[in-house]
C-alpha cells in the first residue's frame, strides 16, 4: 500500500475483472477481509435511461408486457393504421 492508501492490483486480476485505468472500486469490510467491487459509471449519453421518471416508465412497460397489454405490428404502416383507428375523428372542412 502506498502512503495515500493507494494499492496496486496485479495484471491478471485487473484483466479478469475487466478493470481499466480510472475505474472506481467500492471497498467493503467483510468478516473475511476487504471486498473490492468495480463501480462502473454511467456514460453521460445514456444517463437519461437511469432517471427516476424513465425507470418508472420502464417498470410500467414491463407490467404491461407481463399482463399481455401489448400489440405487435408487422410493419410501420400497420402501426400507423392502428393509431389512426384509435384517434379521434377530425372534422371535415366544407369546401366552398
Amino acid at each position: 500500500m502506498r502512503a495515500k492508501g493507494q494499492i496496486t492490483l496485479p495484471d491478471d486480476v485487473r484483466r479478469a475483472a475487466h478493470l481499466e485505468e480510472g475505474d472506481l472500486l467500492d471497498a467493503e469490510i467483510t468478516t473475511e477481509g476487504i471486498l473490492l467491487r468495480p463501480q462502473k459509471l454511467i456514460d453521460a449519453t445514456q444517463a437519461w435511461f437511469w432517471t427516476t421518471d424513465w425507470q418508472a416508465g420502464e417498470r410500467d412497460a414491463d407490467a404491461d408486457r407481463a399482463a399481455e397489454r401489448v400489440s405487435t405490428f408487422a410493419s410501420g404502416e400497420e402501426l400507423l393504421g392502428s393509431l389512426r383507428q384509435r384517434s379521434k375523428p377530425t372534422r371535415q372542412r366544407k369546401k366552398l
